[in-house]
């Protein structure tokens, strides 16, 4: 058996700018510099280079409404999209390079929705100095509307509907729910000691003369033992995202999931949330008000028997297909250190042990990944 390692030293730095003028107008701009030395293979394209490059700016225009505090803002510019838990459209934190869009967006916030609507492009990033654009291929817009759900304890309903354009995929549409506390990357439910996000998706669309169709459901539930030692958190997170059937049929049904967070599964990501179940038991403990503890373990199997393995980007990693479906395993472990409010220091071990999938479907792989990540905000 093979086992892989990567040594490469990588660093990304953001500096910005917010300027206010009175409460209707306003005007944010971040550069962007990053750098990476020593992988095997050289810098990936997009994600891991950029001299320097402007990676935000962005005017708002904002129209007051009847209600007191309802608002109708027109962003213009590049910008960042985030939304809900990031399984679908995220700021890609995890690589090197965050990804941002040039766009045009209305946001509007009436009594108890927010709905936010775009037209965009994802940015390409070069390596030169000024010299990022626009995908000339790719067009991708939506609306995204979140309003408190009753049904569920402080909980909030998600409901969007993107539609990408692409070479290749022709159109890509979805319409989807997603029932949790919309409070983005920390409280996914409440009250506590519960938290919980649920997410389900129906992709549908044309793929040269085929046609798409496609699903996901996304689980994750925690419960917190804040009365004991340590803080324990447990949780299982449980997710489906559908595969293709037949290679041989004009018609698709893998799953895309368009614009991820880069830290999807774990920071290595040894397969992408395609045609995949994956099982996620974890574990965080609480060593003081700054140190946290992670622990998890994630069990990788194909959903369909007519795919193969996909990277997060979305190319295939592996084309096999019947065979196993056991794809692999991937435990992890990760420290956090909040060292002042400015200092934030990130370490995370993972490794990935191979399935009778990859050893149907050679190279068959140990991977051992190790980072450090330490990040400066002023």
């Amino acid at each position: 058996m093979l086992r892989a390692t990567t040594r490469t030293c990588s660093s990304g730095y953001l500096l910005h700018a917010d300027l206010h003028l009175g409460s209707y107008f306003r005007f944010f701009g971040q550069v962007v510099t990053g750098l990476e030395d020593g992988r095997i293979g050289g810098p990936r394209p997009d994600i891991d280079r950029n001299a320097f490059g402007v990676h935000q700016a962005f005017a708002d225009f904002v129209l007051p409404l009847a209600g007191e505090k309802d608002t109708l803002t027109t962003r213009l510019g590049r910008q960042e999209f985030e939304y809900g838990s990031g399984r679908l459209i995220d700021v890609r934190d995890g690589v090197n390079l965050r990804l941002s869009f040039d766009a045009a967006r209305l946001l509007l916030n009436s009594g108890d929705w927010e709905v936010d609507s775009w037209w965009g492009k994802p940015v390409l990033n070069r390596t030169g100095v000024f010299d990022d654009i626009p995908d000339p291929a790719r067009s991708f817009w939506g609306v995204y509307a979140v309003h408190p759900w009753p049904l569920l304890p402080q909980g909030n309903v998600d409901l969007y509907y993107p539609r990408l354009r692409e070479p290749r995929r022709r159109l890509r549409s979805r319409a989807g729910l997603r029932a949790a506390e919309h409070a983005r990357r920390t409280d996914l439910g409440k009250p506590l000691p519960w938290e919980y996000n649920l997410e389900y998706d129906w992709q549908f669309g044309r793929f040269g003369p085929g046609s798409i169709q496609a699903w996901s459901a996304a689980h994750a539930v925690r419960y917190n033992f804040s009365d004991l030692p340590l803080k324990p958190r447990t949780g299982l997170r449980f997710d489906i995202t559908s595969g293709d059937n037949n290679p041989n049929s004009p018609n698709l049904q893998t799953f895309n999931p368009l614009f991820p967070s880069g830290a999807y599964f774990n920071l290595l990501n040894p397969v992408g949330p395609l045609n995949m179940i994956d099982l996620h038991p974890t574990l965080d403990l609480y060593a003081s008000d700054k140190v946290t503890v992670s622990f998890d373990w994630d069990f990788f199997w194909r959903e369909s028997l007519g795919d193969g393995v996909y990277r997060i980007s979305g190319t295939p990693l592996r084309k096999g297909v019947g065979g196993s479906r056991y794809v692999g395993n991937s435990p992890a472990v990760t420290a956090v250190w909040n060292a002042t409010r400015h200092v934030t220091v990130l370490t995370q071990y993972v490794h990935f042990f191979p399935g009778p999938y990859f050893e149907a479907n050679p190279p068959n792989k140990d991977t051992d990944y190790f980072t450090v990540w330490l990040d400066y905000k002023f």
